[in-house]
Order: C-alpha cells, then sequence, then structure tokens
C-alpha cells in the first residue's frame, strides 16, 4: 500500500449523522454489557413482557418452502389469520388481499408508511410522550417532525397543524404513558385531519394489553374504509415475540400498494420459517399469551397501588406495560437520574426525554420482565433518590469513567 498517496476523506450521510442513537437502546446495550459483568439488574427498561410460551416442533412445518422467499406482501395464510384476528378481537373488517402487508418488524413498516406518503419537507405531527424513534425516521425521509405536548387533548390538535402538516402520528395505547384515545378521540383526530388532507398513523402495537374497565377502539374500526389512516401493529409485544420480527399495517389498497414497492426494494419479505412458524401455531399462542396478558394487567394494579403508597407521581392510563414515572425536583436530567440509578443501584429505567420535550421530567419504568418484589424494591430506591432533591454530577461522572460507560450524544440542536 503506497503511504504517499493524498486520500480524499471518505464522507458519511448527513442525513444520518444528524440523528442520534436511540436512547432506550443505549441504556439497554449498558444492561446487556453488566449483566455480562455479572451484575444483577432489576431491568425496568425493556420495551417487552416475558411470556411463558412454549417451543412449537419446527419438524412439522414444510421446510421446503421455508427456505426460499414468500410473497412480499406477506404469507397470505398469515393475513388471513391477521385479517380474522382484528376482526374478532377488535370488530374491523380488513381485507387481506388488499388492505395488509407484513414486514421484518413494525419499526421499518412504520419507516416504509412514511416513505410510501410523504414529501420532501412535509412535517409530520407527534403527540408526546412518543416512541423516540417516530421523529429520527421522519428526518430520514425527509420530513419535519413537530410535536404536541403530552397535555393537549384531542380536541386542540388543530392548533399546531401547519399548511405543511401531512401525518399526525399515535400510539394507541399509549407506550410508555399507558391512556387510551377514545373512540371520541379518534372520531375528532380523524375529522380534523382528512379534511385537511392529513394521514393519521396509528401504532396499535399494545392493542391487547387493555384493563377490564376500559375499551380498546382500532382506527380500523372508526374509518373501515382505511381512508387517509394507517394503522400498524405486529406480535412483538401482543404475542411476546419481539425476536422473531414480525409485524404488519393497514391501510388502504393505494396506501398499501406503495408499500409493497417499498417492501420488495427494502426487505423482500419477512422470514419465511418465521411466517410459517408463525401461521400454524397462530392459535396456539394467542391461547397462551391473551390470559398472561391479563395476569400482567393485574400486576399493572399492583404497581399503581405500590405508586400511590410511596406518593411516587405519574402520568395517568391503566394499559400497556409501562409507567411513567415523575422526578419531579430531581436537580438533573432524567439522563442523568436512569444512569445514576442504572450505575450505583443497578436499577435500568428510560429518560422521560426519549419520549418528547414535554416529557423530560419523567423516567419510563416496564413491569413485563420483573417480578413484583423486584419491581418493588426498584421503586422504593426510586423513590429515596428523587426525594434527597440533591444530585453530584461529579460522582455520576466519575462512575461512567471508572465503568467504562461513554455518555448518551445528543445531536447538536436535537
Amino acid at each position: 500500500m503506497n503511504t504517499n498517496i493524498d486520500y480524499i476523506p471518505m464522507q458519511l450521510s448527513k442525513k444520518v449523522e444528524n440523528i442520534p442513537e436511540a436512547l432506550s437502546i443505549y441504556i439497554n446495550q449498558i444492561v446487556y454489557e453488566r449483566k455480562r459483568k455479572g451484575f444483577d439488574i432489576i431491568t425496568l427498561s425493556l420495551g417487552e413482557a416475558y411470556f411463558d410460551i412454549p417451543m412449537y416442533d419446527f419438524k412439522k412445518l414444510d421446510t421446503e418452502k421455508c427456505y426460499h422467499y414468500s410473497e412480499s406482501q406477506g404469507y397470505l395464510p398469515l393475513r388471513k389469520k391477521l385479517a380474522s384476528f382484528y376482526k374478532s378481537q377488535y370488530d374491523c373488517n380488513v381485507d387481506f388481499e388488499n388492505e395488509l402487508l407484513i414486514s421484518a418488524g413494525s419499526k421499518p413498516i412504520i419507516f416504509m408508511a412514511m416513505q410510501a406518503v410523504l414529501n420532501e419537507d412535509d412535517e409530520g405531527l407527534i403527540h408526546e410522550p412518543a416512541w423516540l424513534s417516530y421523529q429520527e425516521q421522519l428526518k430520514l425521509v425527509g420530513a419535519k417532525a413537530k410535536f404536541i405536548p403530552y397535555n393537549c387533548k384531542a380536541e386542540d390538535f388543530y392548533k399546531y397543524f401547519t399548511p405543511k402538516t401531512r401525518m399526525l402520528i399515535i400510539n394507541n395505547p399509549n407506550n410508555p404513558a399507558g391512556w387510551l384515545y377514545t373512540k371520541q378521540d379518534l372520531e375528532i383526530i380523524y375529522s380534523q385531519c382528512r379534511s385537511r388532507g392529513i394521514y393519521v398513523l396509528v401504532d396499535e402495537a399494545y392493542s391487547d394489553f387493555i384493563a377490564e374497565n376500559e375499551n380498546f377502539y382500532s382506527m380500523a374500526k372508526i374509518v373501515p374504509d382505511k381512508d387517509g389512516v394507517i394503522i400498524v401493529n405486529s406480535l412483538s409485544k401482543n404475542m411476546g415475540m419481539s425476536g422473531l420480527r414480525v409485524g404488519y399495517v393497514i391501510s388502504s389498497p393505494g396506501v398499501i400498494r406503495q408499500m409493497l414497492k417499498l417492501n420488495q426494494h427494502l426487505l423482500t419479505c419477512a422470514s419465511t420459517i418465521v411466517l410459517h412458524y408463525v401461521t400454524k401455531y397462530f392459535d396456539n399462542i394467542i391461547k397462551k399469551t391473551l390470559p398472561q396478558v391479563k395476569d400482567l394487567n393485574s400486576k399493572r394494579a399492583a404497581v399503581k397501588k405500590y405508586l400511590d403508597k410511596l406518593n411516587l407521581k405519574y402520568l395517568n392510563g391503566n394499559n400497556t406495560f409501562y409507567y411513567f414515572v415523575d422526578i419531579e425536583n430531581f436537580p438533573s436530567s432524567s439522563l442523568d437520574l436512569s444512569l445514576y440509578l442504572l450505575l450505583k443501584y443497578n436499577i435500568a429505567t428510560v429518560p422521560g426525554d426519549a419520549y418528547g420535550a414535554s416529557t423530560e421530567r419523567f423516567i419510563r419504568i416496564s413491569i413485563g420482565t420483573e417480578s413484583l418484589d423486584r419491581i418493588h424494591d426498584a421503586l422504593l430506591t426510586i423513590k429515596n433518590t428523587i426525594s434527597l432533591n440533591k444530585f453530584n454530577k461529579n460522582e455520576l461522572d466519575f462512575i461512567l469513567c471508572q465503568q467504562g460507560v461513554k455518555r448518551f450524544e445528543y445531536i447538536k440542536g436535537y
């Protein structure tokens, strides 16, 4: 190799450089590394619930088909299963031939939905608290992310619209607050948006984690013809199968056709063997997981009682497996608090600013992977840490340095 050659520096994409890494995954990567070193972490940071699901027999699958590509729109028998599930579970009619597409997880599906309907410099409006990847995916498709504060009511969403708004994104039930948009909320949101030519993207990933005294309405029920709505769901949360990476989208035939082209060019298809596996055992899995969802709702109620006993404040909501806990007068950022809890007390939480500027003074706790006793122990430590109303940032910096943990890097202007 000639070392005398002057090489021109290799460029990197400014678009990618101008987004941060995912803050929740940054936290969980620290968790994984500490667990490998033998630390016992109370993990309240993972966005999933651990269900007891047996491993069904792969030998009963058609091996010859499983080794090869499947339909880019999604394995037809599974599309039928998902359409039937939406009918039986949420009373929604879904045309599995024209209104449904399956791909490798809901994350790329949301990105493809944005890519399919948005143009450069369009604006996507996000109701906070919001899953952290919505805004970064908007940036990656060349659109601008705008935000509605968490305490804004549905009837006032229109106040945040501009002539460039072309998509409104909501998560129903909401991660991390746990609230539901009511039937009336969804009707108001759709009316406000459709009259202005604004798509409503509804992430329904937690659609089965509903408290007994509340009612979930899918946007597919509110808008039967799917005109102007994009509904995203997956097997990750409701079926406890985040590692299988199967997501799906329900929308109008025109939107599905555009997304199908993107799926063909980006992914071809979701994993064929996984699609065959889930199709064959879909009913068995549902019979196993839905009762466990109810158990998790009971667990959520027990955690709520303990939060109230400790006088820990949180956003109101009875659904999903999260609580969004107010950090009150803690004299530093939610990121500092999460790092301090993790590195000093082995308690993993997610900082509130991962979910929006209006929710920086919160942390997210997930109850899906730990026992009640361990959750109670963690909440007591969180309460005691917040109640001290003092914080030595130098101590945290020392711990970070000592343990070789790199601080999360916010992008300038983020």
